[in-house]
C-alpha cells in the first residue's frame, strides 16, 4: 500500500500508522533507528525541521521505502486541496 504525503502532520501520521502496524512503542523504533524516543514524537506529532537522514532511519527501520513519485495532473479546482 502507498500512502501521500505532503506535510510533516502527513507524514508524522504514516510513521505513527506504521509503528503501530509493527507493534512497535516510539522506543522501541528509536532504538532500531538510532535516535532518541523523543525524536520520533516530535516527527509523529508532526513538527517540520527533522533531518532527512532520521526519518529515512525511521523508514528503514520499518522496513519501508521512500519513493518520489509526480503529482498526478487534476483540474484547476483539485490544486487547493493538496495544501
Amino acid at each position: 500500500m502507498a500512502w501521500i504525503a505532503r506535510s510533516p502532520d502527513q507524514f508524522g501520521a504514516h510513521i505513527r500508522h506504521l509503528r503501530e502496524r509493527a507493534n512497535l512503542s516510539q522506543t522501541q523504533l528509536a532504538e532500531l533507528a538510532g535516535t532518541r524516543q523523543e525524536m520520533v514524537s516530535i516527527i509523529e506529532r508532526g513538527h517540520d525541521g527533522a533531518k532527512l537522514s532520521v526519518l529515512l532511519d525511521l523508514l528503514a527501520a520499518l522496513d519501508v521505502d521512500l519513493t518520489l513519485a509526480p503529482r498526478p495532473i487534476s483540474a484547476a479546482g483539485d490544486v487547493l486541496a493538496i495544501f
